[in-house]
């Protein structure tokens, strides 16, 4: 089992001994504030704040790989503009 599986497992766990602590009433006010902060509409906004984040975070990486792959092409372009026009060009380089 790897960690990430054991971690998922706990953590149901603790949120299936949490729902029958708040159902029965013997949830300590950690339990209660915990899962209240959960539900908030702060919260929300703040989860929705960090996917934004890592969608622009991906979109910037997206962006950073198409540059250097659009460079490679303009390098290759080149290169082969310069063999048409009969320039010596090193040929270990392409």
């Amino acid at each position: 089992m790897t960690p990430e599986v054991r971690e998922n497992q706990l953590t149901a766990a603790a949120y299936d001994l949490a729902e029958r602590q708040i159902a029965d009433g013997s949830a300590s006010a950690q339990v209660v504030t915990h899962f209240l902060k959960l539900g908030s509409s702060r919260q929300k906004l703040e989860n929705d704040k960090l996917k934004s984040e890592n969608a622009l975070l991906n979109a910037r990486i997206e962006s950073l790989q198409s540059n250097a792959r659009m460079e490679e092409l303009y390098e290759k372009a080149i290169h082969s503009m310069r063999r048409y026009s009969g320039q010596s060009v090193d040929e270990e380089e392409y």
